[in-house]
């Protein structure tokens, strides 16, 4: 069988969610706006095009919302490039055995183009993937599969074959939506909170995850 994998990028390449949680509450004092307290637990896996005018009600304009936007991803970039990154333990090696085993991987983010392809660049991860579906790339954010199955079809993988990496309840839905196999990372949510949304498998990181494990999802 030709497999695919398929990862989303926040809380499952990299450990991003303080900076990315800092770089809303910047922008929220930058613009003198204010931040709900749960806003960044409902928000996290969605596009900025609904996290503006839905979660935080700032505006429903499209042009502010953009601007607003482009801020947020701008002082994230600014934060990571202070302190750094730091990647999910074991995620290297497993890329590494996927290539060398000839199973594609696809990058499918909510995240901006720029932001990706910056810490790709920081991390020397670019060649493990085969493909990359950012936020640009998709009309419909998750829960709606659109970037997973675009991940498919970039890999010419069948969607029953891929299997997604998932952290954030919507991306688990998404991918589930799309028809794939769902492995979940309890790196934003508690295993707990994981179980009642279906995942095939849960792990807390790539330590010790092997191609052989990743294979047996498909029979």
């Amino acid at each position: 069988m030709e497999m695919g994998a398929i990862f989303d990028w926040d809380g499952v390449v990299i450990d991003s969610s303080a900076a990315h949680e800092e770089s809303w509450e910047i922008l929220g004092r930058e613009v003198g706006k204010p931040m709900p307290e749960d806003h960044f637990e409902r928000g996290f896996g969605q596009k900025n095009q609904f996290i503006i005018p839905e979660i935080l009600q700032w505006t429903s304009h499209p042009a502010e919302i953009e601007r607003l936007g482009d801020r947020k991803e701008e002082l994230y970039r600014q934060i990571v490039a202070q302190t750094g990154v730091t990647c999910i333990p074991g995620i290297e090696d497993f890329l590494k055995r996927l290539n060398r085993a000839g199973i594609p991987c696809a990058v499918g983010s909510s995240t901006p183009r720029q932001n990706l392809e910056t810490i790709l660049e920081m991390v020397g991860f670019r060649r493990y993937f085969q493909a990359l579906v950012c936020a640009e790339d998709v009309a419909r954010g998750k829960p709606d599969p659109e970037v997973f199955l675009t991940c498919a079809s970039r890999l010419e993988r069948e969607t029953g074959h891929c299997a997604v990496f998932e952290d954030a309840y919507v991306g688990l839905q998404a991918a589930r939506n799309g028809g794939m196999k769902v492995i979940a990372l309890a790196t934003t949510h508690q295993r707990d909170d994981l179980e009642p949304h279906g995942p095939d498998m849960i792990l807390d990181n790539f330590l010790g995850f092997r191609v052989e494990h990743f294979s047996r999802l498909f029979p």
